[in-house]
């Protein structure tokens, strides 16, 4: 498979493209972006001559031919970026979270419709295999139906490191702060946008599809700053309450040191519980015939489903399907909450979910 990667806003651009690196039957064929610094970087890990190294991406996908395009943007431009790449007849790899709004979302589906070609939407909290244990067990009927969803989940901020989860020094954080796109209202920044799509769409994974009714959000409002830092969610469904909660400003990052409240999920169903937390080595569990709980090794996640490129790759050759979050319909439901979230939040009342 040949993968290009264009659009780097998001530094996870050099995470994806370190998995095709890595992957036996893939290769870099170009990388695109408008910033030529942007790209240096991952142009000298990963040892990419100049002549695939592009500022244009016509010229980028028409001279390199991918097979797939990773699309890492500013969240306000994931609509604009699929209707200029999905033409050229490619499958498209893009950076959570699906969109900045239910009608961006309903643009990319459309941009892709006619082409015959798969879009998928990269959640990387997928591919942590606590979180795949507790959707098998579910799957399984472990807890039964599944009524409640609690999540809590994100960083210290989104600066604070870069591609291969390398830090970056408290200085350095503050004086980019001002001029970087996750603080920019009109970029889509803001940690509902960036954390609440995972809680919502895994949440529907997690849920067994279940939609909410209606939802209530509140965000923080911290001086000096046009976007959130702390947005709590209430969703109302036919089955009860669940709770998402986003936060940058933890005290440490889950994928160092888990901080208090844990990131991750708890699941409540009918007749058990699962808690499953991002990067640790177990779960918990209660059921009817053993409720005072006990834990379950995490599932050993092999290949080809370990990360999305791989997966995406398997998926195309084999006929597979996509892992639900990754599909557009059920990233699409996470975007109807994401955007009554954002509703509720500007308008202070609850709000019946968008459509």
């Amino acid at each position: 498979m040949k993968i290009a990667g264009i659009n780097f806003d998001h530094f996870h651009m050099g995470d994806l493209l370190r998995m095709v690196f890595d992957h036996p039957t893939a290769e870099i064929v170009a990388i695109c972006d408008e910033d030529a610094e942007r790209m240096q970087p991952v142009a000298d890990n990963f040892s990419i001559p100049p002549d695939r190294v592009f500022t244009d991406y016509r010229a980028c996908i028409e001279l390199t031919k991918p097979d797939i395009v990773i699309l890492c943007p500013a969240t306000a431009g994931h609509a604009e970026w699929v209707e200029k790449v999905a033409p050229y007849g490619v499958h498209i790899l893009m950076e959570k979270p699906m969109a900045a709004s239910i009608s961006d979302a309903d643009r990319m589906i459309r941009a892709m419709s006619s082409t015959g070609k798969t879009m998928a939407i990269n959640w990387p909290l997928v591919w942590y295999p606590a979180h795949r244990t507790a959707k098998r067990l579910i799957d399984d009927g472990m807890i039964g139906d599944p009524i409640e969803v609690h999540y809590y989940d994100g960083n210290r901020g989104p600066l604070y490191h870069v591609a291969d989860k390398i830090e970056i020094s408290e200085d350095e954080v503050h004086r980019r702060k001002p001029s970087s796109w996750f603080y920019k209202k009109v970029s889509g920044g803001g940690s509902l946008l960036d954390y609440l799509g995972y809680g919502v769409t895994l949440g529907t994974w997690l849920m067994n599809g279940k939609s909410p009714i209606e939802v209530t959000a509140v965000i923080d409002q911290p001086a000096g700053l046009e976007v959130d830092e702390h947005c709590i969610t209430v969703a109302r469904y036919d089955c009860g309450l669940s709770k998402f909660e986003t936060r940058w400003g933890t005290f440490t990052d889950p994928w160092t040191h888990q901080p208090q409240p844990k990131c991750g999920f708890v699941v409540v169903g009918n007749a058990g519980t699962v808690s499953s937390y991002d990067g640790e080595p177990s779960i918990r569990v209660q059921t009817k015939s053993r409720p005072a709980g006990y834990d379950i090794p995490v599932d050993e996640i092999k290949a080809p489903h370990r990360n999305p490129v791989e997966h995406l790759i398997h998926c195309l050759e084999s006929g597979e399907s996509l892992i639900g979050p990754l599909t557009s319909e059920m990233s699409r439901t996470g975007q109807q909450i994401v955007d009554t979230a954002v509703m509720s939040a500007a308008e202070k009342r609850t709000v019946t979910l968008v459509r």
